[in-house]
């Protein structure tokens, strides 16, 4: 029997995008016959401290921060980087494998889809400058060369960074950034987590999302769509494949193998499509109101009654309006939203159908069955199975 090699992952386990390098990296030792006896920090953060007397046979680490990169320069050990991608190929370090996601590409594909929303006017909401932050930086670059080739002006807002002390401010200023906006906007936040800021501030300064914003992140975080009372749209990057593509290298490398010129770029998957981009021009401010608050809060049980109390006209007129922008009543938009929450939660199977009905808005399992036979005219496991059958067969 081989004795194992000794790998070290210095990650920081505690990002979405980490963790999908992680669990990439555990895909390859599980889908070939690697043996990596794999060291981590037990509370998942990346720590140089002691790595110089660490005696192992390898190292796959994620470069986007500086110190990581200048601590692991001179060691004399396999080590492969993982990080963002550079539109300057100088950015990169010498001589060691670097497997990259394209930040130009993520940009790209979220940029795109509000350009297919019909929306003219874009913004980008990135992170303020910091060594530690240039991949944000590499995307907010990458989104003012797509505006400037589109002759047009792209705006920038870095905002502040995340602190307990200082949020409250934060927020105060993002606000007033949203109202000064001109609209409607598409705006791309470099992360999900900046998305979900940019997504309470729009509902603090009461501005309907998305027919005046429409907004994407990157990521696809399934803690940040929990977070979110409206679905975030979010660019999906191919950090898995990253970890995968990492392994391989450095699997290489510990076989003898020369990899230090090796440059991997990892496209995006795709983008994952949610309310939050469906961009729909409204005539009517009444029904772009209303509809703002439906996306917030039609799981919660709301009637027509204070739907039009929010909005500030009579539920009489606010039905007419409704009528005449969108040919269907108030009740039904919020029936339509409810079902689409459901619709989407019946795509996990690890949900139950019970928690679907609870968490979608309606009184009780039975009455979303009656719904869904009356509305599709199936049960919702029917329309589960039937929606996987589509799946399948495409």
């Amino acid at each position: 029997m081989t004795k194992p090699h000794r790998i070290a992952l210095l990650f920081n386990a505690n990002k979405v995008y980490d963790r999908q390098v992680i669990a990439g990296i555990g895909q390859y030792l599980t889908s070939t016959r690697v043996k990596w006896d794999l060291f981590m920090e037990e509370d998942f953060r990346s720590r140089t401290v002691g790595i110089h007397q660490w005696r192992g046979d390898g190292i796959i680490a994620d470069f986007d921060d500086p110190v990581v990169g200048e601590a692991l320069a001179s060691l004399p050990i396999p080590v492969v980087a993982v990080g963002g991608s550079y539109a300057d190929e100088t950015h990169y370090p010498r001589n060691i494998p670097y497997v990259a996601t394209d930040n130009h590409q993520l940009v790209r594909l979220a940029y795109d889809h509000l350009i297919e929303q019909g929306l003219q006017r874009f913004a980008f909401y990135g992170l303020p400058p910091n060594p530690g932050n240039r991949w944000a930086h590499e995307r907010e670059l990458a989104f003012m060369q797509m505006a400037r080739a589109d002759g047009l002006e792209g705006i920038v807002y870095r905002g502040s960074s995340t602190s307990a002390g200082g949020w409250g401010r934060a927020q105060e200023e993002m606000v007033e950034w949203v109202r000064s906006l001109p609209k409607p906007i598409g705006i791309i936040a470099t992360t999900d987590a900046r998305a979900r800021h940019l997504l309470q501030a729009c509902i603090v300064a009461d501005v309907p999302i998305p027919e005046q914003i429409a907004i994407v992140g990157i990521d696809n975080d399934p803690i940040a769509q929990l977070l979110c009372r409206i679905p975030l749209t979010s660019v999906i990057q191919g950090a898995e494949e990253m970890g995968r593509m990492a392994a391989q290298v450095l699997h290489q490398m510990l076989h003898g193998g020369d990899c230090s010129t090796t440059r991997v770029l990892v496209p995006p998957v795709g983008i994952n499509v949610q309310a939050t981009s469906l961009h729909q021009p409204l005539k009517s401010a009444y029904v772009m109101r209303a509809k703002h608050y439906i996306r917030q809060y039609a799981c919660l049980g709301i009637k027509t009654e204070q739907v039009a109390d929010y909005v500030g006209i009579s539920r009489t007129l606010l039905e007419e309006h409704f009528k005449r922008e969108l040919k269907q009543s108030v009740h039904q938009t919020i029936l339509e939203h409810k079902l689409e929450m459901a619709r989407n939660m019946l795509a996990d199977p690890s949900i139950p159908l019970g928690e679907v009905a609870v968490r979608s808005g309606f009184t009780s399992l039975q009455y979303m069955y009656a719904v869904f036979r009356r509305e599709f005219n199936c049960t919702p496991r029917q329309y589960m199975e039937n929606a996987r059958e589509s799946t399948r067969s495409h």
